[in-house]
């Protein structure tokens, strides 16, 4: 078949040596809430103390009950073929109270448990060590607004490390910082819900980037000659396109970038550290304009930005959707005053051309990966990448075509993206199965399984993506011509070449008779 570059026709092959996976994270997924020792995070506070703010009112108590499942989600991961599971520890199910002074046996078994099987069954762990569930004592004493937590999570990381790190050779340390920050402390929608979008939201980030430095710095100095690891940051990304030709839409392209992804990449990643220029001189524009006598974006010191640059082992890149940008008139008076969004001053919208999915931030155009990914190789001397998340979301039911197409074109563009040399080592799908996804609640489903959250045993299904993610890792192409039907048709690559509804049955009926 011929060889077209970005076509359908196309049967272009992964290289040999490129890893596939699929990712999840704690509190999104184990429920036990509070069991097995484990202790309030900010999210379990959250959804107890302002249950209308999710989307359906939901919780993560339950969930998809990994924490007493997780044998069933290793097999999972199985069926898929895959070889990387990203997965998160729940800081307080291991830290009861967020310090190291006391470790939790019950999470620590958990957790030595998941981490042995998946080595048995030849899966390598990628574990984030925060995705978000902050130990509530931590949250009442600041939270990621107080400087001392870069100690407090550096106690956490250097625990990790002592009690994994024999056998986890591959530690992503916060999750996307932008997104955290933006939404947790400049909107105030997720937990801990601090409305402070022109300070809080930058003290945030300064404090995720010196703490994400010091869990790398304990891990380099005290860790890596022995346990022989990589440790790496996770950035969300997404893409813009100008929506004209003219200079301020081009300006608000370049503005976009550097108020997401540059604002955490560049001090990492760049030779020089610290933030991008740009965003440094519009916050301390913004700020002169409001009558301030410095920026409101807290200036690194010269040591700080010695110990921050470099802190990365490879690039762990998150990315879901691109936008159109544009600045034009319209948008003045549209921002609070001050915030993150006044101080960038863009505008954005989805071209209604592309295809949409239940999440009204995602819609697929796979080129617009392909572009990030070679502006990442261009910007910051193409670094190694995992991609720690990609996918789209849906409504219930196996028959998910349009999670299909996305995961084909975007890893289409992946393709694309390795033709011009960026050094992309692997990708992980988000999810494996359906999880709480944070204010939405269980609106969104973005599971290649399929989760009954009605039935109080959780039962996993394979949606039709699940079959064509496995077809692609199993040939290592992309064919659009394959066309499973999820009703029908038992997903294989298990251990035991069952298919999962009676693989499920057995593990249940085993579960029942203390087997």
């Amino acid at each position: 078949m011929a060889h077209t570059r970005g076509g359908r026709e196309s049967l272009r092959r992964f290289p040999e040596d490129f890893r596939f996976g699929v990712s999840t994270a704690a509190y999104q997924i184990e429920g036990a809430w509070n069991e097995g020792g484990k202790t309030w995070s900010m999210w379990d506070y959250l959804v107890r103390t302002d249950p209308g703010h999710i989307a359906d009112r939901s919780n993560g108590d339950i969930a998809g009950n990994s924490y007493n499942l997780y044998e069933r989600d290793i097999q999972m991961i199985k069926e898929l073929g895959v070889d990387i599971y990203r997965f998160s520890i729940s800081w307080p199910r291991l830290l009861p109270t967020g310090r190291p002074n006391y470790i939790n046996p019950e999470g620590l078994a958990y957790y030595n448990k998941l981490i042995d099987l998946l080595i048995e069954n030849g899966i390598t762990p990628f574990v984030t060590m925060y995705h978000w569930d902050l130990p509530q004592n931590l949250n009442e004493q600041g939270g990621w607004l107080n400087p001392e937590i870069m100690n407090w999570f550096g106690d956490y990381a250097r625990v990790l490390y002592q009690q994994f790190g024999d056998r986890v050779k591959h530690w992503l340390t916060i999750n996307e910082p932008y997104v955290h920050c933006s939404r947790g402390y400049g909107r105030g929608n997720h937990a801990p819900r601090v409305r402070s979008p022109g300070i809080g939201y930058y003290e945030c980030g300064r404090n995720i980037l010196l703490a994400h430095a010091r869990a790398y710095h304990i891990y380099r100095e005290s860790f890596r000659a022995t346990q022989n690891g990589q440790v790496a940051v996770v950035l969300s990304a997404e893409w813009g396109l100008p929506s004209t030709d003219s200079v301020d839409d081009a300006e608000a392209v370049l503005d976009s970038i550097a108020f997401h992804f540059d604002q955490y990449a560049h001090p990492v990643l760049s030779e020089s550290g610290n933030y991008p220029q740009r965003l440094i001189d519009r916050v301390a524009a913004a700020s002169a304009n409001q009558g301030l006598s410095s920026s409101r974006l807290r200036p690194f010191s010269p040591e700080e930005v010695n110990y921050i640059r470099g802190t990365t082992d490879f690039l762990a890149l998150n990315h879901y959707s691109t936008d159109i940008v544009y600045r034009n008139n319209s948008l003045i008076g549209q921002f609070e005053v001050p915030s993150y969004s006044d101080d960038k001053f863009v505008g954005t919208y989805k071209d209604p051309s592309w295809p949409t999915s239940s999440s009204p931030w995602i819609r697929e155009y796979g080129p617009g990966f392909h572009q990030l990914l070679v502006y990442i190789k261009n910007t910051y001397n193409n670094p190694t990448i995992y991609i720690t998340e990609n996918g789209v979301s849906s409504t219930t039911g196996l028959n998910d075509d349009p999670r299909v197409s996305y995961y084909r074109n975007y890893l289409t563009a992946v393709l694309d993206a390795i033709d011009d040399g960026v050094n992309i080592r692997g990708y992980c799908a988000w999810s494996l199965m359906d999880n709480f996804e944070w204010a939405f609640g269980y609106t969104m489903r973005f599971g290649l399984y399929e989760i009954d959250m009605e039935d109080p045993a959780r039962p996993r299904t394979p949606r039709k993506s699940a079959f064509v993610y496995q077809h692609i890792v199993s040939n290592r192409v992309i064919d659009y011509t394959y066309n499973p039907d999820p009703y029908t048709q038992s997903i294989t690559g298990n251990a035991f070449g069952m298919s999962a509804s009676i693989l499920f049955t057995l593990t249940i009926a085993m579960f029942n008779l203390n087997l």
